[in-house]
């Protein structure tokens, strides 16, 4: 019997793609993604998350209550578009992403995206890529960041699987980090917590995405909402807020 080697057990992954992959969701790439907090800030501010525990039920919440009823469909939705050369409905995808985040998410969603398109629309490959990239470049579609990297996945032949996975363990990555610099809690800790997350996602059951995009998530939307709130009180120095 021929002995097997480690080559022959693994499915062996596309090392440029993977290699490119890495470096564009680094958190040195200049996305601007370093400036956004992705509503952990109002959070910390009204002590919902203090310590690593509430972070890491914050970021179990991000991921069931946000990124499986939005991102991902939205993910699935982009490669099947692209799959089919149907650059409209990209576009379309694109365009109407926004609409179902807060303010300052689409916004902050808005000005990573075009700061990744300006990086990699030259190196894309295939046809349909490039013309959703023309088309961002002819202001006919958003440039939102989750729509840009899926484009560029599907260009580097990265299944949506993997790149949910990819793209996910860096927004709670960059998330977490952020942490660091507005709460208590230990650096250790943190990376101790993003370890265990990979048994997160992995079991993440990419059969049962809904192709319907729902964003209710009741929590969130109540802090960021008090958190703006309270902003705007104090800016205009009012003595009670309702």
């Amino acid at each position: 019997m021929a002995k097997l080697t480690i080559a022959t057990k693994m499915k062996k992954t596309n090392l440029k793609s993977l290699s490119r992959f890495l470096q564009i969701l680094d958190g040195s790439f200049p996305s601007g993604i370093f400036v956004h907090s992705f509503g952990l800030e109002p959070h910390i501010i009204k002590e919902k998350v203090f310590d690593i525990k509430s972070l890491e039920i914050y970021l179990k919440n991000l991921i069931i209550d946000q990124y499986s009823k939005i991102e991902f469909v939205y993910i699935k939705k982009v490669f099947e578009a692209l799959e089919n050369n149907k650059l409209n409905l990209v576009k379309k995808l694109d365009n109407s992403y926004g609409s179902y985040l807060t303010f300052e998410y689409a916004k902050a969603s808005k000005n990573m995206g075009d700061n990744y398109s300006a990086q990699i629309k030259n190196l894309a490959s295939k046809d349909i890529v490039k013309e959703y990239f023309q088309a961002i470049e002819e202001k006919k579609s958003e440039s939102n960041e989750i729509i840009v990297l899926s484009a560029y996945a599907y260009d580097l032949d990265i299944c949506f699987e993997d790149f949910i996975v990819m793209w996910t363990k860096k927004n709670l990555i960059n998330i977490a980090v952020t942490s660091l610099k507005i709460s208590r809690i230990k650096p250790s800790e943190i990376q101790q917590m993003l370890f265990e997350f990979d048994e997160v996602l992995q079991n993440l059951d990419f059969d049962k995405l809904d192709n319907k995009i729902t964003n209710f998530n009741p929590l969130f939307e109540e802090v960021i909402f008090s958190h703006k709130n309270t902003l705007f009180c104090t800016d205009i120095h009012y003595t009670r807020c309702y």
